[in-house]
């Protein structure tokens, strides 16, 4: 891990967390772990001012490109949920992939526990969208 933990916006912890608390557990054990993961690490995340933000940190709608030992590569933006769109790879935050990446940085790997079973994964790139994310979304 590049860094000491996670690292979040604080505007975006804020949201996050009040998502996170918002959505129960999902039927679906992945999914369900995942969330759970999120919020464990949330406790420990590095919070900083959007000023201090690493560019190479994944963030809402960053655009991400991620590798697997199992020689796949995939590139997806992190997304609100009620902007996920698999088709249009726009992932959501709370699916077990959005979840996973969510706070790490490039040239990071993850162990999580996605559908198809536990994959390690590599943050090959990390690309910022231009403008911010707006504090005031209602969720």
């Amino acid at each position: 891990m590049k860094y000491e933990g996670i690292v979040i916006e604080k505007k975006e912890f804020v949201i996050l967390k009040r998502l996170l608390n918002t959505v129960g557990y999902f039927n679906e054990d992945s999914r369900s772990k995942s969330i759970y993961r999120l919020k464990s690490e949330l406790t420990t995340a590095l919070v900083y001012s959007e000023e201090f933000m690493p560019n190479d940190v994944i963030r809402l709608n960053s655009l991400i490109t991620i590798e697997s030992g199992e020689n796949w590569q995939k590139q997806f933006t992190l997304v609100m949920p009620s902007d996920g769109d698999f088709k249009a790879d726009k992932v959501s935050i709370l699916t077990p992939m959005g979840a996973a990446v969510m706070g790490y940085a490039k040239g990071d790997i993850i162990e999580w526990e996605l559908p198809g079973g536990p994959k390690q994964i590599k943050i090959t790139e990390v690309k910022q969208p231009s403008g911010f994310i707006d504090a005031n979304i209602i969720l």
